[in-house]
């Protein structure tokens, strides 16, 4: 009841802020209602007090989110304010939809992620790790934008060779591009966080017995995925709520009717009644994601959880290939050596007559569709991005570390279940648009995956039995916190956090492209993606630079830890 209790209440808090969201936002609610009913309808004075009226908002906030609340009591979340359709039958059909794209993008991330650990698997499962691995290739798929990915499926997959129909919703050959471009990050995060954790599971005795007792390899692997997947189950759970309602660039692209799409032009359209059912929906997904990732854990692990005999797993440090350090200074030689060219071009003289233009001499990297140098703006936009990207990750991890070990999952499910677009609108409602205000938003809710790795974390290292017997010498909490599970903890979700400073990068730039965050023609490499995306076909350059760019973060945000992780050589015994 505790932990349903909790929920609840988040769940209706959440509810109650996004009820009030044309208040906080001090704009008038009933203009842009009218605006999303009557494009070219002039907002006299008369038709906005009748729009008033009909929709209540002339009572006040209260009496709006009251009189909602009370019909959702009675099974009836209401009227659209734009449509003046029943809520009900549009968001159940929008909830099918995305239940069925996340479905199968779960899918192809699950395999995905097996298949990104299969080498690990099958080197372990025989004794044969002997080096440290980057998942350098992993990192770059997941820095792959969705939108970018889904565009260039349609375009190869669909238009030029005619394999699956490029729009529509419906047919089984329509949900395959979308589900590639949702699973395929997705499924190289968790890929990347599974092969991280596996080589702690074959460091165990129960490892070295299975393989000098000749267990047969594949049943080691099969006991190695057991023991790694408690801590990573929650991130399944976190993903399939992300797939569900954050898929609004995949689902815009592919005319795809899902909720993500649904909460979002609500909520640029304040039709309040809709954008609540959405987000109760979204909520209510992120509980029960929550609640069946906490039974599945528990099943794994059994009672060894509860009854503190659960050992630590801890990975086994690895000596790098000096290549992998190679690598990373010969990418961030690139990286920086790319930012010093563009910082001596200007980046926002416009030449007309160079629009689209190809890479030469005069524009390494092309122009944009205004005729803007793209070498100049990847420069000037690499602090922008990547250093604003890097310190919102930062925060990140020190508010997913306070909060998980606080073990605040109600908060953790109700973060991860909001789109950072909804976010952004809340908060630039309140403190205005800006950057500090897209850092805020972002921030406010991409700490939630790194939340639910520490607790997972966090949970078995405070089951390990070497705790109990430090108690029992004597150990006091800040000693049990510093030297048994901190070093348990802290690695894993650190290396997690790079992984995902290029997926803050794109939120940060989604929020600037609706006009929340940094203002054009400021040059970011999420708006340059956004920005060129129309003229993809016919100009690739303006699009593949500042994609690239991203990829190269992330793949260097893990080669850096790779080689750092395996500075002292050692090896599995």
């Amino acid at each position: 009841m505790k932990y349903l209790a909790g929920r609840l209440g988040t769940l209706l808090a959440v509810v109650a802020v996004i009820g009030l969201l044309p208040w906080l936002t001090r704009t008038d609610p009933a203009r842009t209602i009218l605006h999303a009913r009557y494009a070219d309808r002039a907002p006299t004075p008369e038709t906005l007090a009748a729009i008033r009226a009909e929709t209540g908002l002339d009572g006040g906030p209260w009496q709006v989110l009251g009189g909602w609340l009370g019909g959702l009591f009675r099974g009836d979340p209401g009227e659209s304010w734009v449509s003046g359709q029943p809520v009900g039958p549009d968001v159940t059909a929008a909830l099918g939809n995305s239940l069925t794209l996340m479905a199968v993008s779960l899918a192809v991330a699950v395999l995905l992620a097996l298949a990104l650990s299969a080498a690990t698997l099958r080197r372990g499962a025989t004794r044969r790790i002997v080096r440290a691995r980057a998942g350098a290739g992993a990192a770059v798929l997941a820095a792959l934008p969705e939108f970018l990915l889904a565009a260039v499926l349609a375009t190869v997959l669909a238009v030029h060779l005619g394999w699956f129909p490029a729009l529509g919703w419906g047919a089984p050959d329509q949900i395959v591009l979308p589900a590639l471009a949702m699973g395929v990050p997705a499924g190289a995060l968790l890929g990347r966080l599974l092969d991280d954790a596996l080589p702690g599971a074959f460091a165990e005795p129960w490892a070295r017995a299975a393989a000098a007792s000749g267990m047969p390899p594949r049943i080691v692997a099969r006991h190695a995925l057991r023991r790694t997947l408690p801590g990573l189950l929650p991130q399944l759970g976190l993903v399939a709520v992300g797939l569900t309602g954050g898929a609004v660039a995949v689902e815009t692209l592919y005319a795809i009717p899902g909720l993500g799409g649904t909460a979002l032009a609500a909520a640029l359209a304040q039709d309040l009644p809709v954008l609540q059912a959405t987000v109760l929906v979204l909520l209510l997904l992120g509980v029960a994601a929550g609640l069946l990732a906490r039974l599945a854990v528990r099943v794994l692990l059994g009672p060894a959880l509860t009854d503190r005999a659960l050992p630590a797993l801890v990975a086994p440090r690895l000596p790098a290939r000096r290549s992998l350090a190679v690598a990373a200074l010969v990418l961030g030689g690139l990286l920086v050596a790319v930012t010093v060219a563009g910082l001596l071009r200007d980046p926002l003289h416009v030449d007309t007559a160079a629009r689209l233009a190809g890479p030469s001499a005069a524009h390494p990297f092309g122009t944009d569709n205004l005729g803007r140098d793209v070498l100049a703006r990847l420069g000037h936009g690499a602090a922008r991005t990547a250093l604003a990207a890097v310190a919102v990750g930062a925060v990140t991890l020190v508010l997913g570390l306070l909060l998980g070990a606080a073990r605040a999952g109600a908060l953790t499910e109700t973060a991860n279940a909001l789109p950072a677009v909804l976010a952004g609108l809340v908060v630039a409602g309140i403190a205005g648009p800006g950057p500090w205000g897209a850092a805020a938003a972002v921030a406010a809710v991409a700490w939630a995956p790194l939340a639910a790795h520490t607790a997972a974390l966090y949970a078995q290292e405070k089951a390990a039995p070497h705790l109990a017997a430090a108690v029992a010498l004597g150990a006091d909490r800040a000693h049990l916190l510093r030297r048994h599970v901190l070093p348990g903890v802290l690695p894993p979700v650190a290396r997690h956090a790079l992984l995902r400073i290029p997926a803050i990068a794109l939120a940060l730039a989604s929020l600037g492209f609706l006009g929340l965050g940094t203002q054009a023609p400021a040059p970011e490499w999420g708006r340059m993606l956004s920005e060129n995306m129309p003229y993809a076909e016919r100009a690739p350059w303006a699009v593949l630079a500042p994609a690239a760019a991203l990829a190269v973060l992330g793949a260097l945000a893990v080669l850096t830890s790779a080689a750092v992780r395996g500075r002292t050589p050692a090896g599995l015994k």
